[in-house]
């Protein structure tokens, strides 16, 4: 099992799909990482030799931000919208739908589970 940036990639998997199991590094990226290199998109991680992921590791370390490093520049982001005061940092606090996406009757991903409120009970005569 290769071990890149801290990820364990599977051997079974094409090396393109391999290199997505990495925070910061879709198919895209894999598939430029491959190309410089020079390894076949298609070829499993476990074919790989020592040589081709020492230069897979390098060349992710060198031009790319992943795990750790993105997921904390991430959340600075986040913390800067949210002491600004900016309307996307309201909604991040709030815990809403960020990207202007109406809320009414979906939104539950943001929202989290259904909070049901009863209605007022009728007084009896």
């Amino acid at each position: 099992m290769a071990r890149i940036s801290g990820v364990d990639i599977p051997d079974n998997k094409r090396g393109e799909i391999g290199l997505t199991y990495i925070f910061g590094i879709g198919r895209s990226s894999a598939q430029s990482i491959l190309t410089k290199a020079g390894i076949d998109w298609d070829k499993k991680v476990g074919e790989w030799t020592d040589e081709e992921s020492n230069a897979i590791r390098s060349i992710i370390n060198e031009e790319f931000k992943t795990e750790g490093v993105l997921k904390s520049e991430v959340q600075m982001n986040i913390k800067r919208l949210l002491d600004i005061g900016c309307y996307r940092g309201l909604r991040h606090r709030r815990g809403l739908p960020v990207r202007g996406q109406h809320t009414k009757n979906n939104a539950r991903t943001r929202k989290g589970k259904r909070k049901t409120v009863a209605n007022k009970k009728k007084a009896t005569r």
